[in-house]
């Protein structure tokens, strides 16, 4: 069952209202590890996960997986907090090379960027969330599950 796309909040979001959305999304995912952030370029994917593992309780510098691929963080609640980028892998392979299958299997929450890039391999349950620009400074911020 896939639930329809709803709004985080009311209207549109600043960079200071991220932390608020963060911790209304992870409510909001209960039960779902995989987590799909889509959006264009430059739309605030790595801003908003950047939020998501601070309010799970990782504490020190989070920083985009975007040349390193996955990010992998503990919290102090003992869980793993892996950060996905999908966006320079080129196929399939690639992503099984990484060993996307396992980080998606693990139980823990994985938050993915660009998983457009390999839809085929991502799981039938997970935690959808869309980032759109406003404007220059405010986003709105979707999210929806499929189970």
């Amino acid at each position: 069952m896939t639930d329809e796309l709803k709004l985080v909040s009311l209207g549109p979001l600043l960079i200071d209202d991220l932390p608020g959305a963060a911790i209304e999304l992870i409510k909001k995912s209960k039960g779902l590890t995989v987590w799909l952030l889509k959006g264009e370029m430059g739309a605030g994917k790595t801003t908003l996960a950047k939020s998501i593992v601070n309010q799970l309780g990782v504490k020190g510098v989070v920083t985009s997986p975007t040349f390193s691929i996955i990010n992998q963080y503990g919290s102090e609640k003992d869980k793993i907090v892996f950060h996905l980028d999908l966006y320079r892998l080129k196929n399939e392979s690639e992503a099984f090379d990484i060993g996307l299958e396992e980080y998606l299997n693990s139980g823990e929450i994985c938050l993915i960027e660009w998983p457009e890039r390999l839809e085929k391999l991502m799981p039938n349950q997970y935690f959808e969330v869309q980032i759109e620009p406003y404007d220059s400074l405010k986003r709105k911020i979707y999210y929806r599950r499929h189970e």
